[in-house]
């Protein structure tokens, strides 16, 4: 009797411990961030978006904006001053600098932009 007893109370302790365990797994998941999906290469929107660019990224994107203008060095020096400064670069290679606030916002002391 009292080995069946004893038996009882392990049965019913593992049963407690059992309901417990999917209660606090199914609260771990329930909060957990969904993966955010990855930009693709060929979306012209990403990068110009503030905090859209890693800062690894800002030499490619700004060869691109700088593609076409005569003073290359002085336009790739302030474009990746500002892309480090704002993590985006306005898409294409003038203007559109409202996707980019940073970007556009950035003054020069005598109030021209700063970043091209």
């Amino acid at each position: 009797m009292a080995l069946t007893a004893s038996v009882v109370m392990i049965y019913i302790g593992m049963m407690m411990l059992l309901l417990c365990v999917p209660d606090n797994h199914a609260k771990m998941t329930e909060y957990s961030p969904a993966p955010q999906p990855q930009p693709s290469g060929n979306s012209s929107m990403y990068g110009a978006t503030p905090g859209s660019l890693k800062p690894q990224e800002c030499t490619p994107r700004c060869t691109h904006r700088c593609s076409k203008t005569a003073f290359k060095k002085p336009c790739m020096f302030f474009c990746q001053k500002c892309c480090a400064t704002c993590l985006c670069v306005p898409p294409g290679t003038y203007g559109n600098k409202q996707y980019c606030p940073c970007y556009n916002t950035w003054k020069t002391k005598r109030g021209g932009p700063k970043c091209p």
